[in-house]
């Protein structure tokens, strides 16, 4: 296939493989992001970048510094005064959303064997991205690795900082480093060079340098970068030096008023170590895309697979995805049942009643292996066949595969009563009844149009999307409608970022950013001023616009939750209803209309009503909120969870976040609707209350399962508690968890935890401290009422230090989680959380002040 011929590419990715001042993000009337390529220098004059598209693909803004903020309030506005520029004519903030790994090949793998292709720009930095995210070992992971300078601790625990500062790095002398490094103009232009300089020097040093050196990590070139100071800020990615401290031993004074590029090493923050799922379908992948097999990185990356004993370990997504590509037989999948949907609907184990993203994966996947789907054998496919195992592929034991799964990508490890039913399902197919088996996969093909239909082949989310793809060019061909549309809606989840091009978790997450955002305008006061009044109302007419007005157009027939003043995720074009989106929303568009002066009333009473009924209709009986829907089978369903890699995607589950956000909502909502469904608003949040002080950890905290993670969930816990009356001074629960996360500060004043916490379900040292964990942590004291000022005002100076002169705060670590283990960013919460925490600090120490000075 000409559109997928083999490319030349660079060794490395760390440089753009395309002309970045190209790009453009264009911004649909729905929300839609998709971003173009500009060939021509006519079109780039005709549409210039914006400093949204800036921003995002990491070239400068060029904003002025503002003033250096005296208190968090000023912090907080120059905050927004940053953020302004990234919020589009629309109202709201576009974002990345990327982060799990196995998003990528779903999306190369299926364009591949449906013959849509990618433009050339797309593909190069499809396979930029990809390099930009290996692992050391030459792998991927379920999500991407991070890097990030060394923290000191880091350094000193991992290389002796001390003996770094004695003996110098590279071996080399600082004091000759810094020579190295000082330029009253601008940083190294050419690492190689400064790298080539250095190691010359290293090799001509002493004896007694080449020990040190030869056993540390710390003379890679690779792992090096430049990373810029300007010495009246001093302010790094892990950590801002304040005018006392020392530069790596050298005084402020000696760099007065120059910028400072400093070759620090960059560590890996590996957030998901290599695994046989990530490494065979990425390397499948990059292949595809065009990188040839001898590339070092693909060389690389082929070894780290080998290593595992090749694709045969990967787990049953996987195994389902190299089959679909044809390098791997589908009689080492167990079956796919699609006849499950021929039950009738008040089975316990109809698939209507799983988890909603499960059931929409396996919908089009129970199609797919009931017609054996598989890619023409190519050149390409024949090439992987022999790439991705360690023995011939025409020896393969396949059967004998089906359940084997390689123990660093088992999770979720098969029950005794999967692998039972297994073994019948496994049975059934040799002597499978072939008008059964066609009404089972025409009742899938018509579950996957309803879905189409429902979404504008949007779908719920990448996976599903994709496989949804193949699924309409099987039955419908390539010059039907709908593989016409799925070819446009493709680009709706391709994000690029200053990595590379991504496939990001959902089309985006803008309906959840900009609720936050005009949330944290009201509580700080920001949205009051008159500087930032067009921008509040703004945001207003974004939620407006975004809420859903109808319930979906197959509502019943496609097991639908009522969507009918519901807000959605991302955008109203993808449509389903999310319990928490819904509350957040609910919560800004009241704070909005009730509290900025003149705001214009545009979402009126009835559709607030509306919203209202979705969030009650959503209670489940334990008194618990779940995402999506109401939960409709018992937990004990989770033993039949046939993906290793995740847990917990059989049913819906209540989750403290959702059920604080109902609360929330509908605790200020009665404040101004004080006698729509009164007893049942009452009644709901009794109940979900409950159901919150049940949920509480004995130590604590609340568990969250879509933020890292008990700092996440504490912060709206507390939230919801105090509007119901209980705080810090009244209440065991709120004074517990308070107690919890005051013995979690660290030295600094800030808080910083792993995304380890969610896999392990318990609290875990992240190795840095975290801005927007710190954020969450010093909201939650102040939501409860926390009386002692002093664990507040640290956090607020750790947040201050790290904002630049610009208003901005750089990116940490990765914020989001779903399933348990798979870690997904949020990049905009740096902005939205900092800003709302330091607003709401500086009323609320104002607050604690006067308050001890009446007393």
């Amino acid at each position: 296939m000409s559109a997928y011929a083999p490319l030349d590419v660079p060794a490395s990715g760390k440089l753009p493989f395309t002309d970045y001042s190209r790009w453009r993000l264009r911004i649909s009337d729905e929300g839609d992001h998709t971003w173009h390529y500009l060939p021509t220098d006519e079109q780039c004059a005709a549409w210039p970048q914006t400093d949204c598209d800036k921003y995002w693909l990491g070239l400068p803004l060029d904003l002025p510094s503002l003033p250096k903020p005296t208190n968090a309030l000023e912090a907080a506005r120059n905050g927004y005064r940053y953020f302004q520029h990234l919020q589009t004519e629309d109202g709201h903030w576009p974002g990345e959303y990327g982060g799990p790994m196995f998003l990528i090949p779903g999306l190369v793998i299926g364009s591949y064997v449906t013959g849509m292709p990618f433009k050339l720009e797309e593909r190069l930095e499809m396979i930029r991205y990809l390099f930009n995210h290996t692992n050391e070992d030459g792998g991927w992971g379920m999500t991407p690795s991070r890097a990030g300078p060394c923290s000191a601790e880091r350094c000193r625990e991992a290389h002796g900082w001390e003996n770094m500062l004695a003996r110098g790095i590279y071996g080399e002398p600082l004091d000759v480093l810094l020579r190295l490094a000082c330029t009253s103009t601008s940083p190294f232009e050419d690492r190689g060079q400064a790298y080539e300089d250095a190691e010359t020097r290293r090799q001509n040093a002493p004896s007694t340098r080449e020990s040190y050196s030869s056993d540390r990590a710390v003379v890679r070139p690779d792992r090096w970068r430049p990373r810029l100071f300007q010495c009246d800020q001093l302010i790094d990615y892990d950590r801002t030096l304040d005018a006392t401290q020392s530069m790596w031993g050298v005084e402020r004074s000696m760099c007065k008023s120059t910028t400072v590029a400093i070759w620090s090493r960059l560590v890996t923050h590996v957030e998901g170590p290599s695994t046989v799922f990530g490494t065979a379908l990425n390397y499948c992948a990059m292949r595809i895309l065009g990188v040839k097999p001898d590339h070092p990185v693909a060389v690389k990356a082929r070894a780290c697979l080998h290593k595992f004993g090749g694709a045969l370990g990967a787990p049953s997504w996987g195994k389902f995805w190299l089959s679909i590509l044809n390098v791997y037989e589908w009689e080492g999948n167990h079956m796919i049942p699609a006849e499950l949907w021929l039950l009738p609907d008040w089975v316990p184990v109809h698939p209507h009643r799983w988890w909603i993203h499960t059931r929409n994966v396996y919908i089009p996947m129970g199609y797919l292996y009931g017609v054996r789907f598989q890619m023409q054998e190519t050149e390409l496919v024949l090439a992987l066949r022999e790439e991705l195992y360690t023995q011939n592929y025409h020896s393969i034991d396949w059967p004998a595969q089906r359940s084997y799964v390689h123990e660093v990508d088992l999770y979720t490890p098969h029950s005794t009563l999967l692998e039972g039913v297994y073994a019948i399902l496994d049975t059934y197919e040799q002597c499978a009844f072939p008008p059964l088996r066609r009404a089972a996969v025409r009742r899938s093909y018509e579950l996957v149009v309803l879905e189409d239909e429902n979404t504008d082949c949007q779908d719920l989310g990448p996976v599903n999307k994709m496989m949804n793809q193949i699924v309409r060019m099987h039955a419908e061909g390539r010059e039907s409608e709908a593989y016409r549309k799925h070819y446009e809606r493709r680009h709706d989840f391709m994000w690029l970022g200053k990595e590379g091009m991504m496939m990001c978790g959902t089309n985006g997450s803008q309906l959840w950013d900009i609720a936050f955002m005009g949330q944290a305008l009201i509580e700080t006061g920001l949205g009051e001023e008159e500087e930032f009044r067009d921008s509040v109302v703004r945001i207003l007419k974004w939620l407006d616009h975004c809420q859903i007005r109808e319930n979906p157009k197959h509502f019943k027939s496609a097991y639908r939750h009522q969507t009918k003043g519901a807000w959605p995720f991302s955008t109203k074009t993808q449509g389903y209803t999310v319990s928490d989106c819904t509350g957040e929303a609910l919560k800004a568009v009241l704070y909005i209309q009730e509290h900025v002066k003149d705001a214009p009333k545009l979402i009126s009473e009835e559709r607030l009503c509306d919203a209202v009924d979705v969030l009650l209709s959503l209670q489940n009986p334990d008194g618990g909120f779940a995402s999506y829907e109401l939960i409709r089978a018992p937990q004990i369903l989770e033993y039949l969870n046939p993906a290793e890699v995740f847990g917990n995607i059989m049913t819906e589950f209540n989750y403290p976040e959702c059920t604080t956000s109902v609360i929330t909502a509908l605790s200020i909502f009665r404040k101004y609707n004080p006698k729509y469904r009164t007893n049942d608003i009452q009644r709901t949040i009794t109940k979900a209350v409950d159901f919150l002080h049940k949920a509480q950890r004995p130590e604590g905290p609340w568990f969250g399962s879509w933020g890292i993670c008990f700092t996440y969930a504490t912060q709206f816990a507390l939230e919801s508690l105090s509007l119901v009356g209980e705080t810090y001074e009244n209440s065991a629960y709120a004074r517990k968890a308070c107690d919890f996360l005051i013995g979690k500060q660290r030295a600094d004043g800030g808080w910083g935890e792993s995304y380890k916490c969610c896999e392990v379900l318990k609290w875990v040292e992240h190795e840095q401290t975290q801005v927007v964990q710190t954020c969450w942590a010093a909201m939650a004291l102040m939501y409860a009422q926390y009386p002692h000022p002093e664990p507040i005002e640290r956090a607020v100076q750790l947040v201050m230090s790290r904002q630049r002169p610009d208003g901005s705060w750089p990116q940490e670590a990765i914020e989001g989680v779903f399933n348990k283990n798979v870690a997904i960013s949020y990049p905009n919460f740096k902005f939205e959380f900092t800003i709302w925490m330091l607003g709401r600090a500086h009323r609320y120490l104002e607050d604690l002040k006067g308050r001890k000075a009446k007393a």
